[in-house]
């Protein structure tokens, strides 16, 4: 059974896909591009918003800081809550922080943004540590949030092969399990997010689950 369990939040613990997929269309539109699929915005669910800008519509750096401005102007009041957390989440969560599982969340999105979701959905009270990008764009990568959440767990300091056998991170993104790897955590793969077609597999997760359940059972068996 893990000790610990880092967890990132968008497309694992909650599904975001309307309130993303909107607030990116509606920055896009102030640039003058049109996008009604919102599907073809799924992408942009995981990895830091300034490097899916860049990649995926070919912004210079600095539009892309400017779309992510616009991205926040309606996501704050409005996408934030467009969200639904996935059934039966907050049941093992609860379920894990009964056996004294020491419970974080590491996502790439701005803190204060985490800690809304989290209390909205009334599972903020599991987490110990709760780990998030900062507003002006620092901490972006999920290796800084990683490194982070560690650190206030205390395990920073702990040998790698030590890390792997007693902590987890759980996402739903090969961005979630290259953090693990580069601190020797134990990758698990959630498939019910985002990922692409044998993402995860290529990564290298450790493990890969289909349901919230199946997620449980890993976490907790001895």
């Amino acid at each position: 059974m893990f000790q610990y369990c880092l967890f990132d939040l968008d497309g694992t613990l909650t599904d975001p896909k309307e309130g993303i997929t909107k607030s990116v269309q509606y920055a896009l539109k102030k640039f003058g591009i049109e996008e009604p699929d919102l599907g073809r915005l799924e992408p942009f669910i995981g990895p830091p918003l300034k490097d899916s800008f860049i990649e995926f519509y070919g912004f210079t750096e600095e539009d892309a800081i400017k779309a992510i401005a616009l991205y926040r102007e309606r996501f704050a009041p409005i996408g934030v809550l467009e969200n639904q957390i996935f059934p039966g989440m907050a049941q093992m969560l609860e379920n894990l922080y009964g056996k004294k599982i020491h419970l974080a969340v590491a996502s790439s999105k701005p803190t204060e943004f985490v800690h809304q979701i989290l209390s909205h959905f009334e599972i903020e009270k599991y987490f110990e540590v709760i780990v998030g990008s900062e507003m002006d764009g620092s901490r972006g990568t999920k290796e800084e949030v990683v490194e982070e959440a560690l650190l206030q767990l205390g395990l920073l300091s702990c040998p790698q092969e030590d890390r792997k056998r007693v902590c987890a991170m759980i996402g739903d993104r090969k961005f979630d399990i290259q953090g693990a790897k580069v601190y020797g955590l134990t990758g698990i793969g959630v498939s019910f997010g985002y990922a692409g077609e044998g993402e995860l597999e290529a990564a290298g997760a450790d493990h890969i689950v289909n349901t919230v359940e199946e997620l449980g059972v890993l976490l907790t068996q001895e």
